[in-house]
C-alpha cells in the first residue's frame, strides 16, 4: 500500500488545474521568493505552477503512448504466438527483433525527426519504439500456453482462435505484462521528455518537463531555476513511479482474476 502512495499523490497533482500560463511581464526572471517558491521564467510565468501542471502533460502523455504502444505489443505478440508458422507471425517477429535491437531513443529520433516536430509524431515515435519488448514478451507466453490442456479443451469444444485468445490465454499472459508496463513507464516518460527537450516533441509554451528545460537551458546562467525545476520534477517523478510500480500486484490481479496460474477471467 505504501508503494502507492506516490503514485497517487502524483494523480492527485495532475488533476488539479495550475494557473501554468499567468503571463507578468513585470515580474519576469524573479529569483525564488515567497511570492513564487520556484521563482520565474521570461515571461513572468510561476515556474513551481508551470512544473506542477507539467506533471499532466509529461505523466500523461507517458500513460497514452505506454497504454497504446501496449496494446499493439500484445495484440502482435498473440498473434503471432498462436500462428507461430504463419508468414504473418514470423513478420511480426522479424520486426520485433529489429526494433529490440536498436536503442529505442535513437529510433523514436529518427522517426520524430522525419515526421517533424510535434505531440502527436513524439507519440508516434514513443509507440513505435515502445511496442516491440510487449509483442517478444506476448508471443513468448503464448507459445509457453497455447499446449496447456485447459487451452487444447477449448480448442477441441469448438471455441474459435479469437475466443481462446480472449477468454483463456489473454487472462494467463496478462500478469507478467502487467509487470512489463509497470517498469517501462518511467522510461516513457524519459522518452518523451527527452525528445522534447530537442525540440520534437511537445512544443512551448505547453508546461512539459522537457519542452520547459529547452527553454531554461537559455537562461542557466541567469536564471538556473528554469532548469532545476523541471530536472527536479523529472527525476523526483521517475524514482517515485518506479518505487511505486517495482512491486506489481500482480498476485493481487490474480486473485482478482480468479486464483493461482494459469487464472482465467472470474465469473459471478
Amino acid at each position: 500500500m505504501r508503494r502507492a502512495v506516490p503514485v497517487v499523490l502524483l494523480v492527485v497533482v495532475a488533476v488539479i488545474d495550475w494557473p501554468a500560463e499567468v503571463v507578468d511581464f513585470g515580474d519576469r526572471l524573479a529569483p525564488p521568493s515567497p511570492a513564487h517558491l520556484l521563482g520565474t521564467d521570461v515571461l513572468g510565468r510561476d515556474v513551481l505552477a508551470r512544473v506542477l501542471g507539467g506533471v499532466r502533460w509529461s505523466l500523461g502523455l507517458g500513460l497514452l503512448a505506454l497504454v497504446v504502444a501496449t496494446a499493439v505489443g500484445t495484440a502482435s505478440g498473440l498473434a503471432s504466438g498462436w500462428w507461430p508458422g504463419h508468414p504473418l507471425g514470423r513478420g511480426v517477429q522479424a520486426v520485433v527483433d529489429v526494433l529490440v535491437a536498436l536503442p529505442a531513443l535513437l529510433v523514436g529520433l529518427v522517426v520524430a525527426a522525419v515526421l517533424g516536430p510535434g505531440l502527436a509524431p513524439a507519440l508516434l515515435a514513443v509507440v513505435l519504439t515502445g511496442w516491440a519488448p510487449f509483442a517478444r514478451q506476448a508471443h513468448r507466453l503464448t507459445v509457453a500456453v497455447r499446449s496447456e490442456g485447459w487451452v487444447l479443451a477449448a480448442t477441441a469444444l469448438g471455441a474459435g482462435s479469437g475466443r481462446v485468445l480472449g477468454r483463456h490465454v489473454l487472462p494467463a499472459v496478462a500478469s507478467p505484462l502487467l509487470a512489463a508496463v509497470a517498469a517501462r513507464f518511467a522510461g516513457t516518460v524519459l522518452t518523451l521528455a527527452g525528445l522534447s527537450f530537442l525540440g520534437l516533441g511537445v512544443q512551448p509554451p505547453t508546461p512539459e518537463w522537457g519542452a520547459m528545460l529547452a527553454e531554461g537551458r537559455t537562461y542557466v546562467f541567469v536564471a538556473p531555476w528554469l532548469v532545476a525545476a523541471p530536472a527536479a520534477a523529472l527525476v523526483i517523478s521517475t524514482l517515485a513511479l518506479g518505487w511505486g510500480t517495482a512491486q506489481p500486484s500482480g498476485s493481487g490481479a490474480r486473485r482478482y482474476l480468479g486464483g493461482s496460474w494459469p487464472w482465467r477471467w472470474r465469473t459471478k
